[in-house]
């Protein structure tokens, strides 16, 4: 099984790569986050975002799979299902979702709304999807499960949990007034989601790679975002890289065989947390504008930056990154220079190359190198040694630092428009 996976903080580009992938394997399984994730696909004139559904689904010989590590909105999932209907996608074939996969209820949305407000100034920056008060309550012991639904005293077991949510949201003197119409959405959108095919997906996962069928676990958010390894406390509530796969979907550590690393050939983030590179200027406002930095699940605008090599290293080195895949390289056409930080400084002097972003740490100044910028357009560029020969010191320098090989340079949001080495 071979992973796929952002090493940033998310929005690389992940649905693009998965989509480009796919026609060389059997089965494409999401194996964390739920509906806060974003993968954006563009082919054929079409532009469409997922955000549940794994990105092999306009694949029609790809059996797509959302794992145990996934939460699943029942009412996300049905729009998304309907919204995908004009493709003729053939769901009952093709989509499989885990028993085991912990479910978004309407109170889980309110109470990440509550806890959000709580913070005040030192805000996470959540999607407000409901995610993280859903993990909660999987690692409590308390939460629902797909498997749930089908039981015969779902609704007593559902009544008890929100029992638990409205107690807490009362703590918090958080307004509920909408809570009687969501629950009727919501209760719509279960009996749709009993019609999808519900199963045991670690078995299915499993006997695809016994039967040696390829099998590529997608990963949502970044590396820099997960729950133990990224800016804590500013980020996401599953595990976001390579050992996420294995208990997400059920497969053992010796399965891994290819971990491909997604990254932009700059960086952005949204919500709240360190971002050393980050731009405040005119700079960082070109680079929002040319890359349409606005999340594709929330809409908010990114923060943009230069790139990132001792964040990029930390995250290569957790994941065991083998192949690295450069993207929206694009972006970068305008500029004349282009700055890579290769080092943190530290208040003392110190100059550092670890990722050094835990709470209570010092903050630390960006160390540049400046570039040349290739300052052309990239739009016919079909093959890399077409590339201008700045982008290509570009990328050999990333390289060099990074002691990975870059496999693929995206240069369009095109399925079309990528450039294999």
């Amino acid at each position: 099984m071979d992973v796929l996976l952002g090493l940033q903080w998310g929005d690389e580009g992940k649905g693009k790569v998965v989509d480009y992938l796919a026609p060389k394997y059997n089965v494409v399984a999401r194996f964390q986050g739920g509906p806060n994730a974003g993968h954006t696909l563009e082919f054929d004139g079409i532009k469409h975002v997922l955000h549940q559904i794994p990105s092999g689904i306009f694949r029609n010989k790809l059996k797509n799979i959302i794992g145990n590590g996934v939460v699943l909105d029942p009412v996300v999932m049905q729009k998304e299902i309907e919204g995908l209907k004009k493709f003729n996608i053939d769901f009952k074939n093709n989509l499989f979702v885990s028993k085991k996969a912990a479910i978004i209820l309407p109170t889980h949305k309110l109470l990440d709304a509550a806890y959000e407000k709580s913070k005040g100034d030192k805000k996470i920056g959540s999607t407000l999807k409901g995610i993280g008060p859903t993990y909660q309550d999987k690692i409590g012991r308390v939460g629902l499960r797909v498997a749930d639904i089908l039981a015969k005293d779902f609704k007593e077991r559902y009544d008890n949990l929100v029992d638990r949510h409205k107690s807490i949201l009362d703590f918090y003197q958080y307004n509920i007034s909408d809570l009687p119409s969501l629950e009727t959405v919501f209760f719509e959108a279960i009996e749709f989601f009993k019609t999808l095919n519900l199963v045991q997906s670690e078995y299915e996962v499993n006997e695809a790679l016994a039967e040696g069928k390829h099998v590529l676990a997608e990963g949502a958010q970044g590396s820099l975002l997960d729950i133990d390894f990224g800016s804590y406390p500013y980020v996401t509530s599953s595990n976001t890289m390579t050992a996420g796969a294995c208990n997400g979907l059920g497969v053992a550590p010796s399965r891994i065989g290819e971990v491909f690393g997604i990254f932009k050939a700059y960086c952005t983030r949204v919500g709240g947390g360190p971002f050393p590179t980050e731009i405040f200027d005119e700079v960082g406002e070109t680079m929002r504008k040319e890359g349409n930095e606005f999340g594709s699940t929330t809409g908010r605008p990114r923060r943009c930056g230069w790139i990132d090599l001792p964040a990029l290293k930390y995250s290569i080195m957790i994941n065991g990154v083998s192949q690295l895949f450069m993207m929206k390289v694009d972006v970068l056409n305008v500029f004349e220079e282009i700055k890579v930080c290769t080092h943190y400084q530290l208040p003392d002097g110190t100059k550092v190359d670890r990722f050094t972003l835990e709470q209570g740490d010092q903050e630390v100044e960006p160390v540049y190198q400046t570039l040349r910028g290739w300052n052309s357009n990239l739009f016919d560029v079909e093959k890399y040694e077409d590339f201008p020969d700045e982008l290509k010191a570009y990328v050999s320098f990333l390289e060099n630092e990074l002691k990975t090989p870059i496999k693929m340079v995206s240069v369009g949001p095109d399925r079309q428009q990528t450039i294999l080495r």
